[in-house]
Protein backbone atom coordinates (compact mmCIF):
# COMPACT_ATOMS: atom_id res chain seq x y z
CA UNK A 1 0.00 0.00 0.00
CA UNK A 2 1.30 3.15 -1.24
CA UNK A 3 2.06 6.31 1.84
CA UNK A 4 -0.13 8.32 1.90
CA UNK A 5 0.94 12.32 1.16
CA UNK A 6 0.31 15.55 2.46
CA UNK A 7 -0.88 18.58 0.66
CA UNK A 8 -0.63 22.17 2.96
CA UNK A 9 -2.96 24.90 2.57
CA UNK A 10 -4.08 28.04 3.74
CA UNK A 11 -7.29 29.91 4.96
CA UNK A 12 -6.95 33.27 4.73
CA UNK A 13 -9.57 35.46 6.69
CA UNK A 14 -10.90 38.23 8.54
CA UNK A 15 -13.18 35.44 10.33
CA UNK A 16 -16.16 36.82 8.19
CA UNK A 17 -15.25 36.17 4.86
CA UNK A 18 -11.86 33.91 3.11
CA UNK A 19 -9.49 34.02 0.27
CA UNK A 20 -10.10 31.82 -2.56
CA UNK A 21 -8.49 30.91 -6.10
CA UNK A 22 -10.29 29.99 -8.90
CA UNK A 23 -9.21 26.84 -10.01
CA UNK A 24 -8.32 27.49 -14.02
CA UNK A 25 -10.43 25.63 -16.75
CA UNK A 26 -12.31 24.31 -13.80
CA UNK A 27 -15.87 25.00 -12.51
CA UNK A 28 -14.12 25.07 -8.64
CA UNK A 29 -12.60 27.26 -6.41
CA UNK A 30 -10.18 26.43 -3.94
CA UNK A 31 -7.90 27.91 -0.97
CA UNK A 32 -4.35 28.18 -1.96
CA UNK A 33 -2.28 24.18 -1.01
CA UNK A 34 0.07 22.03 -2.96
CA UNK A 35 2.49 19.61 -1.82
CA UNK A 36 5.35 19.95 0.34
CA UNK A 37 9.02 19.39 -1.35
CA UNK A 38 11.56 16.83 0.64
CA UNK A 39 12.62 18.18 3.40
CA UNK A 40 10.04 21.01 3.53
CA UNK A 41 8.07 21.40 6.94
CA UNK A 42 3.85 21.86 6.42
CA UNK A 43 4.18 25.13 7.57
CA UNK A 44 7.20 26.17 4.95
CA UNK A 45 5.07 24.37 1.52
CA UNK A 46 2.19 26.35 2.77
CA UNK A 47 3.75 29.71 3.11
CA UNK A 48 5.46 28.92 -0.67
CA UNK A 49 2.21 27.46 -1.85
CA UNK A 50 0.39 30.87 -1.07
CA UNK A 51 3.32 33.09 -2.22
CA UNK A 52 3.02 30.63 -5.54
CA UNK A 53 -0.32 30.68 -5.75
CA UNK A 54 -1.58 34.23 -4.84
CA UNK A 55 1.35 36.61 -4.46
CA UNK A 56 1.17 36.73 -0.55
CA UNK A 57 3.85 36.51 1.81
CA UNK A 58 3.16 35.28 5.19
CA UNK A 59 5.92 34.31 7.69
CA UNK A 60 5.43 31.05 9.38
CA UNK A 61 4.95 32.18 12.59
CA UNK A 62 1.56 34.40 11.35
CA UNK A 63 0.28 31.07 10.40
CA UNK A 64 -2.26 29.38 12.98
CA UNK A 65 -1.68 25.47 12.47
CA UNK A 66 -5.85 23.91 12.45
CA UNK A 67 -3.89 19.78 12.19
CA UNK A 68 -3.65 17.22 9.56
CA UNK A 69 -7.20 16.20 8.25
CA UNK A 70 -8.42 13.29 6.05
CA UNK A 71 -8.72 14.86 2.64
CA UNK A 72 -8.56 12.40 -0.21
CA UNK A 73 -7.72 8.56 -0.65
CA UNK A 74 -4.10 8.29 -0.12
CA UNK A 75 -4.04 12.67 0.42
CA UNK A 76 -4.10 14.33 4.08
CA UNK A 77 -4.30 18.11 3.75
CA UNK A 78 -2.22 20.11 6.38
CA UNK A 79 -4.40 23.33 7.62
CA UNK A 80 -3.26 26.59 8.49
CA UNK A 81 -4.90 29.71 8.96
CA UNK A 82 -3.76 33.21 8.29
CA UNK A 83 -5.70 35.39 10.00
CA UNK A 84 -5.81 38.91 8.74
CA UNK A 85 -8.50 41.98 9.43
CA UNK A 86 -7.75 43.45 6.33
CA UNK A 87 -8.21 40.81 3.01
CA UNK A 88 -6.31 41.44 0.48
CA UNK A 89 -7.85 43.18 -2.39
CA UNK A 90 -8.59 40.04 -5.07
CA UNK A 91 -7.59 42.01 -8.33
CA UNK A 92 -3.95 42.44 -7.39
CA UNK A 93 -3.24 38.80 -6.53
CA UNK A 94 -1.26 37.05 -9.20
CA UNK A 95 -0.74 33.32 -9.49
CA UNK A 96 2.58 32.16 -10.41
CA UNK A 97 2.74 28.21 -10.10
CA UNK A 98 1.48 27.31 -13.84
CA UNK A 99 0.33 23.57 -15.39
CA UNK A 100 -0.12 22.28 -18.71
CA UNK A 101 -3.84 22.62 -20.52
CA UNK A 102 -4.76 22.75 -24.36
CA UNK A 103 -1.30 22.92 -24.97
CA UNK A 104 -0.19 25.78 -23.40
CA UNK A 105 0.86 26.24 -19.82
CA UNK A 106 -1.72 28.34 -17.38
CA UNK A 107 -1.81 29.90 -14.40
CA UNK A 108 -3.43 27.30 -11.36
CA UNK A 109 -5.90 30.08 -10.26
CA UNK A 110 -6.94 32.41 -13.10
CA UNK A 111 -8.95 34.72 -10.43
CA UNK A 112 -9.58 35.14 -6.83
CA UNK A 113 -12.69 36.37 -4.86
CA UNK A 114 -13.74 36.84 -1.12
CA UNK A 115 -16.52 34.80 0.07
CA UNK A 116 -18.66 34.27 3.42
CA UNK A 117 -17.81 30.74 4.57
CA UNK A 118 -21.56 29.75 2.88
CA UNK A 119 -20.57 30.76 -0.10
CA UNK A 120 -16.48 29.18 0.20
CA UNK A 121 -18.42 25.62 0.67
CA UNK A 122 -20.67 25.96 -2.17
CA UNK A 123 -17.87 26.93 -4.73
CA UNK A 124 -15.07 24.28 -3.63
CA UNK A 125 -14.85 20.69 -4.61
CA UNK A 126 -16.88 18.12 -2.19
CA UNK A 127 -13.61 17.07 -0.42
CA UNK A 128 -12.34 21.01 0.59
CA UNK A 129 -16.64 21.70 1.15
CA UNK A 130 -15.97 18.79 3.73
CA UNK A 131 -13.27 20.27 5.44
CA UNK A 132 -14.32 23.93 5.32
CA UNK A 133 -17.88 23.20 6.63
CA UNK A 134 -16.35 21.63 9.63
CA UNK A 135 -14.23 24.63 10.33
CA UNK A 136 -16.28 27.82 12.20
CA UNK A 137 -15.02 30.82 10.16
CA UNK A 138 -15.92 33.38 13.04
CA UNK A 139 -13.81 31.69 15.67
CA UNK A 140 -10.79 30.36 13.64
CA UNK A 141 -7.54 31.19 14.96
CA UNK A 142 -9.11 33.99 16.67
CA UNK A 143 -9.46 36.16 13.20
CA UNK A 144 -12.39 38.41 14.74
CA UNK A 145 -12.09 39.03 18.67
Amino acid sequence: MAAKSTSCGVIVTDGRRLLLGHATGSPRWDIPKGMAEPGESFATAAARELLEETGLVVSEAALHPLGVHVYRRGKDLALFCWPSPQLPDPRHLRCTSHFPLGGRMVPEFDRFGLFSHEEAVARVGKDMARLLAAIPLDTLCGASD
